[in-house]
């Protein structure tokens, strides 16, 4: 974690991932009374010589909060070293794990050399460290957050349990955290830019028209909880609008359709609705409720070829 990370003691890096190799040492191999610590080399390089890690969950670096980080450096230089692996077939050019952040100030502060710790590790345990470094920290948005949840449930198997304990945070808080990504594309760009919080963004998650309200909650400056009634109250009018739509287009079917979709309904033994466009042409929707019964269907419609 960077060194400006205000609870780094309270979340350290290595608990939070030692909790997930199960390792009771951390990640990081203990130093001996030497200094050194066994399988790890720390050394001076020129920052010339790093590149961005490929598995780098962060998309949006604040460039004040980096000229912050900057202006520490200056004066008191890298802290903590950054996690590097060499890159294959070159021992000249390395990938960081974490720290990318001082990297960025470090070129900032014009620091031609800095501190690394260089790790022998492979792609999976690289991402998996690249994401917990920057998801235990505080200033991820909140997308951001959500797709490393993601991704270290899709890629490693954890569970949300699993997570909550590695990374500090309440089960509930990454289960609502990961519906984040539900949201439309055009919902998401707001909360990515700023114009959004999770939390406005989490009232939008299960309303008819995201993205129209969430260009009215931008556009009005609505509160969190403002945007919860606005969604609701559209929600509670767009479902009676619904109903009483569909009420009107099954009372303007005529009683040949009425008396087909019954005939389709009785022989399937699932409910049918017959929808007629103009002309000859129309649609046939069959509804199941799990996949016992999709299976029951193929298998007629397999049957009847």
């Amino acid at each position: 974690m960077d060194q400006d990370d205000k609870t780094a003691s309270k979340r350290g890096l290595g608990r939070g991932l030692s909790a997930l190799f199960e390792d009771e040492e951390g990640v990081y191999p203990q130093a001996d009374e030497f200094g050194h610590t066994p399988g790890l080399t720390r050394m001076e390089i020129s920052i010339e010589q790093l590149q961005p890690g490929q598995f780098q969950p962060r998309r949006h670096f604040d460039q004040e909060a980096l000229k912050q980080l900057a202006e520490s450096i200056s004066t008191h230089g890298i802290l903590q070293p950054i996690l590097v692996r060499s890159l294959n077939d070159n021992d000249d050019r390395f990938e960081i794990i974490a720290g990318e952040r001082r990297w960025r100030a470090a070129q900032i502060a014009q620091i031609h050399e800095v501190p690394v710790i260089l790790a022998q590790m492979s792609d999976d345990e690289a991402l998996e460290i690249a994401l917990i470094e920057n998801l235990q920290r505080e200033d991820l948005n909140a997308l951001e957050e959500a797709e490393g949840y993601q991704r270290l449930i899709d890629q490693f198997g954890h569970t949300q349990g699993k997570l909550a304990a590695v990374i500090g945070k309440s089960r509930s808080h990454i289960a609502n955290t990961l519906r984040l990504l539900s949201l439309p594309d055009n919902v998401q760009a707001y909360v990515n830019d700023g114009s959004l919080t999770a939390g406005h963004a989490r009232a939008l998650i299960t309303a008819e028209n995201p993205h129209e309200l969430a260009k009215k909650v931008v556009n009005q400056g609505l509160s969190v909880r403002e945007t919860e009634r606005l969604a609701k109250e559209t929600k509670t009018n767009y479902t009676t609008s619904e109903d009483r739509a569909a009420k009107e287009k099954k009372s303007a079917k005529s009683a040949d359709t009425l008396a087909l979709e019954e005939e389709i309904s009785n022989k399937l033994g699932l409910e049918v609705k017959v929808d007629l466009k103009s002309g000859q042409s129309g649609e046939v929707k069959i509804k199941f409720k799990n996949y016992d019964q999709l299976d029951e269907i193929v298998h007629r419609l397999s049957q009847a070829a």
